[in-house]
């Protein structure tokens, strides 16, 4: 207890894992280039850029793990090719000077047979966009002398996840009685992991040296289709279920040619289009940890927006 834990990044993950540490008694040092994070006895927040090797090893006294949570300053290939490995790359020389360990979350981004399930021993290779980025940024981890562990999460819902599918795209709609637009299929088996499942993984894997220099995946439910994920949000609110209608994909990819971020959006269609579903039998035997239940897990996501309102 008596170490210090960092956490780079405040969004829905970096936020989490802080709380989580916090509240089982760590001492936390979370940075991000706002000074943000959420409020804690335990949590120290500082003003740093992670990329910057200097700023970044003024803050690792004390410290045994390093939970690497930052995200791309815009959802587009072209940043996260510039800001991503350039960050990861200060972490781990950071991280390793100090004895730390290294844990990042990771998307199935790079996995290169995503219409089948998709398992810890899945092939890692998928390459252009986004897509390669993720397999370069997995590449250098288990490259470096730094212990690392990447626990691999679907998309994302749960308390503090906005911007996402499961996010502001579809919960304050169904609290508001609206109808539910997703992308792809209403149909199609699609993995979603909670939050607080990612991060209680992560958190655990860190105290397992066992585990370190693996890659897992994070405890999800069963898959359901964006239909019934709209249905099951809204029995936990107690409002009627929402209609639900799909976005084609020729209309996204249409709306691409004029606009970036929805080119940016398309690329990753294949995900919607087919099935997207993740196993984490084999991560949960070894961390000894299970999804929360989808009720439970509906609820506290509801709980929170309804909060935020």
């Amino acid at each position: 207890m008596n170490a210090i834990k960092i956490v780079t990044g405040a969004g829905p993950v970096g936020w989490t894992v802080a709380t989580q540490l916090a509240n089982a008694g760590h001492r936390v040092r979370v940075l991000t280039r706002s000074g943000s994070g959420p409020e804690h006895p335990l949590i120290e927040r500082r003003r740093v850029d992670v990329a910057e090797p200097a700023q970044l090893q003024a803050t690792m006294a004390g410290v045994d793990a390093v939970f690497h949570c930052i995200h791309g300053s815009k959802y587009s290939a072209d940043a996260w090719r510039t800001e991503l490995p350039r960050a990861e790359r200060a972490v781990l020389a950071a991280a390793g000077g100090a004895g730390a360990v290294v844990v990042f979350p990771e998307s199935l981004y790079s996995y290169s047979t995503p219409e089948e399930v998709m398992t810890e021993d899945s092939p890692r290779q998928a390459s252009g966009g986004k897509r390669g980025i993720r397999t370069t940024l997995l590449a250098a981890r288990a490259a470096s002398v730094t212990p690392t562990i990447s626990v691999v999460a679907s998309d994302f819902f749960g308390p503090h996840v906005r911007n996402a599918h499961a996010g502001d795209r579809m919960v304050p709609l169904i609290l508001a009685g609206r109808r539910v637009q997703v992308i792809g299929s209403t149909e199609k088996l699609h993995s979603f992991t909670y939050v607080p499942d990612l991060a209680a993984a992560m958190i655990r894997a860190a105290g397992r040296p066992a585990l370190w220099n693996s890659v897992l995946h994070a405890p999800t439910n069963e898959a359901l289709p964006q239909r019934a994920l709209a249905g099951a949000i809204a029995a936990a609110a107690g409002v009627p279920a929402p209609k639900v209608s799909a976005l084609p994909g020729w209309a996204l990819r249409t709306a691409g040619l004029l606009s970036g971020s929805m080119r940016e959006m398309a690329e990753m269609l294949y995900q919607f289009e087919d099935q997207f579903v993740m196993d984490s039998t084999a991560s949960e035997k070894l961390l000894g940890r299970t999804p929360t239940s989808w009720d439970t897990a509906a609820k506290e996501t509801v709980d929170w927006w309804r909060q935020q309102a």
